[in-house]
């Protein structure tokens, strides 16, 4: 058992089923988003799909992931940096898609810009997807 598993779920006063630890443990080991169907992949046949989406859905409603903007129209999911609440995400960060290898990463040092927005409007998030080539996929 990893104690940082451990320690999230407990902070998010979350019972450690063997779902929910392996999945986080997918999320910590891979440093980029991932999709419902990457976490299939990653677990094999060990959970079904019911119970890997309602552990996706629980970590969002906890603030232990973020959704994060992409191109292709599925869903993928990120670690979120820093403690964020139920319904309280703050993610105005970059994100960045890779074109070769296809991942794509949050780029939390990097904050979006502020945004005048029209009279009657009102942001309620903020997304920007930049996509380009990766560290790795350069040195390639």
């Amino acid at each position: 058992m990893k104690p940082e598993i451990e320690h999230i779920l407990k902070d998010h006063k979350l019972r450690n089923t063997d779902c929910r630890y392996d999945v986080l443990d997918v999320f910590l080991t891979q440093k980029f988003a991932l999709s419902h169907g990457d976490l299939e992949e990653s677990l094999g046949n060990k959970f079904d799909r019911v119970t890997v989406y309602r552990t996706l859905k629980t970590f969002l409603e906890k603030g232990i992931i973020h959704k994060v903007l992409n191109d292709e129209g599925t869903p993928k999911y990120a670690v979120c940096s820093s403690h964020c609440e139920v319904h309280e995400h703050h993610h105005n960060h970059v994100h960045f898609k890779c074109d070769t290898c296809g991942h794509t990463q949050c780029l939390d040092e990097v904050a979006i810009p502020s945004i005048q927005l029209p009279n009657g409007f009102k942001a309620k998030e903020f997304n920007l997807l930049i996509q380009g080539l990766c560290k790795s996929c350069q040195i390639a």
